[in-house]
C-alpha cells in the first residue's frame, strides 16, 4: 500500500514538472484608459464617445491623437469631498489663457463627481473647443508659447475644511425649591426669552470669489528633451458651456496629485515606439505545423447543459 501512495506521489511529481508554463517573451505594459488616484482622468473622443488609450513609455504616459478631432478631458472625483484641479494644455492654463503654473484657478467637483472639460473657457457660458490640430496651428503657438505644446496637466488640490463649531452650552434647569421668576411669569414671556438666548446662527460663505491669487510655477514648465510633437491643441468652435463661481482654500502650496499625459499623432508614436507597430499575440502561436493541435485549452473545460 505505501510502495502504491509513493509511485503515484512521484506520477504527480513527474507531471507538474512537464507541464510547467514556458517562459513567455517580455511584453510592453498594456495600454489604460484613465490615470490618476484622487482624480481619475482620461482623454475622450468627442465624435466616438470613446476614451482614448494611453500608452506607457520611457517613464511617460502618451496617447493618439487624431488631426481634426475634437476632444474633451474627463475628470471624476474619486475621493468623498472636494478636490480642485487645475488644468493646462501645451502649457496654458485652460480656465485662464495663462501661462500655466499650478497656483493658478481651476475646476472644483464635489465628492463623486464627473465633468468633461471640452475647451478653453470664454465666459461663464462658452468656451473654445479642444481639437487637434498642427503644432503651428495651435493656439499655444498662435499666442507665442509654442515650447510645450504636445502634454496635458492637471494638478490636483485636497481642500482645508474649517472644524466644526463647539455645541451649543446648555441652559441652566430652573431651581426646584421653589418659584422661579420663568414659571411664574407668562409662558409666551419665558419662551420669547429663551429664543433671545439662542445662539445666532453663522453667516453663510460667500460663493462669488475665485481661488488664489495667480502665481507661475516652475513645476509645470519641465524642461523638453526631445522636439516638440507634431500635433497641438487648437482654439475650436465657440460651443455653450455653463460654469458657477465657489471659495476654495487649499490644504497645501504644493498639488496633492499631478497627472501628465503626452500627445501626438499615431503615425509618430508609432515610429518612436510608443505604440507596436504589429502588437505581439498574447500567447503566440509557432509557425508551421504544430504537434499538438488539441492542447490550447488550459484546464478542463465544462460540459454541455443538459437540455
Amino acid at each position: 500500500m505505501n510502495r502504491r501512495f509513493f509511485s503515484t506521489a512521484l506520477a504527480l511529481a513527474a507531471l507538474s514538472a512537464c507541464t510547467q508554463t514556458p517562459a513567455r517573451p517580455y511584453l510592453p505594459p498594456s495600454p489604460v484608459d484613465r490615470l490618476g488616484g484622487l482624480m481619475e482622468v482620461s482623454v475622450v473622443d468627442r465624435a466616438t464617445g470613446r476614451e482614448l488609450l494611453i500608452y506607457r513609455a520611457n517613464g511617460e504616459y502618451w496617447v493618439a491623437g487624431r488631426p481634426g478631432a475634437r476632444y474633451a478631458l474627463r475628470l471624476r472625483n474619486r475621493m468623498g469631498e472636494r478636490l480642485m484641479t487645475v488644468m493646462s494644455v501645451d502649457g496654458v492654463n485652460v480656465l485662464t489663457g495663462e501661462t500655466a503654473g499650478v497656483q493658478q484657478n481651476g475646476y472644483v467637483l464635489t465628492g463623486g463627481e464627473r465633468a468633461d472639460i471640452a475647451g478653453w473657457r470664454k465666459s461663464d457660458s462658452q468656451i473654445a473647443a479642444f481639437e487637434f490640430t498642427a503644432n503651428g496651428n495651435s493656439y499655444a503657438s498662435r499666442t507665442g508659447r509654442p515650447d510645450e505644446v504636445g502634454v496635458i496637466g492637471v494638478a490636483v488640490f485636497r481642500e482645508r475644511v474649517a472644524p466644526p463649531p463647539p455645541p451649543p452650552v446648555p441652559m441652566p434647569f430652573p431651581r426646584r425649591d421653589g418659584y422661579s421668576r420663568e414659571e411664574s411669569a407668562p409662558r409666551g414671556d419665558f419662551e420669547a426669552r429663551n429664543k433671545s438666548m439662542a445662539p445666532a446662527p453663522g453667516a453663510a460663505p460667500s460663493a462669488s470669489a475665485d481661488s488664489a491669487a495667480p502665481a507661475e510655477s516652475s513645476a509645470m514648465a519641465q524642461s523638453r528633451s526631445q522636439p516638440a510633437p507634431s500635433l497641438g491643441t487648437g482654439h475650436g468652435r465657440r460651443e455653450t458651456s455653463y460654469v458657477g463661481h465657489t471659495t476654495f482654500e487649499r490644504l497645501r502650496s504644493s498639488p496633492d496629485e499631478v497627472v501628465r499625459i503626452r500627445y501626438d499623432s499615431r503615425e509618430n508614436l508609432v515610429a518612436a515606439g510608443v505604440i507596436p507597430a504589429n502588437p505581439a499575440p498574447r500567447w503566440p502561436r509557432p509557425a508551421g505545423p504544430t504537434p499538438f493541435p488539441e492542447s490550447e485549452a488550459g484546464y478542463v473545460p465544462d460540459p454541455p447543459p443538459r437540455y
